[in-house]
């Protein structure tokens, strides 16, 4: 089982999508800096999470939330102004 999520930093507007197996454990990831790019941004939430039967189906679904189409979905549900 793969989750594709979405996290938003709590003093930024940024936010960043990836995939893993293990969403504690990725998000502590994160807030502890063991990522280049969202250790600048630190902290960070957990926004959205969908759970997916495998490793290529999580990939498809972050490569949506990443795409123009993605990107306009997560402001629109997540950041409505």
């Amino acid at each position: 089982m793969y989750y594709t999520y979405i996290l938003k930093s709590v003093n930024y507007s940024k936010t960043y999508t990836g995939i893993t197996n293990n969403l504690t454990r990725r998000l502590n990831q994160h807030n502890n800096g063991y990522q280049f790019y969202t250790r600048k941004y630190k902290p960070w939430v957990m926004i959205h999470s969908e759970i997916l039967g495998n490793r290529i189906e999580a990939r498809k679904r972050e490569k949506y939330f990443k795409s123009c189409a993605g990107r306009k979905w997560i402001k629109k549900s997540f950041f409505p102004n």
